[in-house]
């Protein structure tokens, strides 16, 4: 899963979000340099990757992307779920979604003197363009797809990608509507034991 998925399942826990979206960018012992309910939400984020990356139906949904962008299919993948998590009903109306987007960045700059150097680098270009709510859009997993080539350092173009998401949306739809679920419960379950 992408930001959203990992803005959305910390729950409204203002430190488990903070460890949820930075975690990407705290590699190994360093975690341990943060507060315990912020090493929550870097754990939480890690265990959501992984649960997502071995889910049956992730596989299946990274079939869709293969073809063109190879070993970063796992990342597009995470990205067209985000999209389906923006337009899911039983998550979000377009105004709840806002609403939280703009939440989530007010909470995230409180904790601003905790980033990483790269995740503050990037926070300002997520509050801006509004990476959260755009999710929703065929433009924003455009955009966000763009992103992701820009970052990798194999791949050169996306429209590939994009021409597969939306050749494919259907079959990605009904993955993420199978998965999803199954992933929040998931997470529900582990943070039932945090000491919030």
């Amino acid at each position: 899963m992408n930001y959203l998925a990992h803005a959305y399942l910390s729950f409204d826990s203002p430190t488990v979000l903070v460890g949820n979206m930075i975690s990407d960018f705290v590699k190994g012992k360093k975690k341990y340099e943060f507060d315990e309910a912020i090493q929550n939400g870097i754990m939480l984020h890690r265990s959501i990757d992984d649960f997502t990356d071995n889910h049956e139906t992730t596989k299946e949904a990274k079939q869709v992307f293969k073809s063109t962008v190879g070993l970063y299919a796992g990342a597009f993948t995470d990205v067209a779920y985000d999209h389906f998590l923006a337009n899911d009903p039983n998550e979000f109306t377009e105004a709840s979604l806002k609403t939280f987007a703009q939440r989530t960045y007010a909470t995230l700059s409180n904790y601003r003197h905790v980033f990483p150097p790269r995740f503050a680098g990037m926070f300002p270009y997520m509050q801006q363009h509004d990476w959260l709510y755009n999710y929703r859009t065929n433009w924003g997993i455009e955009r966000s797809f763009e992103g992701l080539v820009r970052r990798a350092t194999y791949l050169h173009d996306s429209p590939g990608a994009f021409d597969a998401f939306t050749a494919n949306y259907s079959t990605l739809r009904d993955c993420y509507e199978q998965f999803f679920p199954a992933l929040k419960k998931f997470v529900e379950g582990i943070f039932a034991t945090f000491k919030l």
